[in-house]
């Protein structure tokens, strides 16, 4: 019983070492922002709204990567990870450590346009609450953003 419960244990090492190969990056979550950017550009903000909400699209789903859009009013316009959250207002929300996220969100677009915002946050891959490394970029009187998990 012993050798079955470490051989079990063996053969799942390679999922543990293939997960952190897999880990998204900054630079990938930089350039899902600037697709969806370009998105709505050329196709529309619903449209690309729609592509962002939309989990089997795989333009603005991979791996540990998804977009979210509020207004600056905290207002979801679009979530990757809960397509449930769109329409309802998260202005007060905050990490573990009580930091309020979507606030700091939109003060970095409102006042540079884009930048970056580290806090923790839950993986939706490992189900684990892990520090995230987000971008967020305004449009126009929102903001797009995504995060890499470190």
């Amino acid at each position: 019983m012993k050798a079955w419960l470490l051989a079990a244990a063996i053969s799942m090492l390679p999922l543990s070492a293939s997960y952190a190969v897999e880990k998204s990056t900054k630079e990938q979550a930089m350039s899902m922002v600037k697709q969806a950017v370009a998105m709505i550009r050329t196709e529309g903000k619903q449209k690309t709204f729609d592509a962002i909400s939309d989990p089997a699209n795989a333009t603005f789903h991979k791996r540990d990567l998804y977009l979210y859009v509020y207004d600056f009013k905290g207002v979801a316009l679009a979530h990757g990870n809960n397509p449930k959250m769109v329409g309802r207002s998260y202005i007060n929300l905050k990490d573990i450590q009580g930091r309020p996220i979507i606030r700091e969100m939109i003060k970095i677009a409102q006042a540079k346009g884009s930048g970056w915002l580290d806090y923790n946050w839950p993986n939706p891959v490992t189900k684990t609450v892990e520090p995230k490394d987000n971008y967020v970029e305004r449009v126009d009187d929102f903001v797009i953003g995504c995060g890499a998990y470190r």
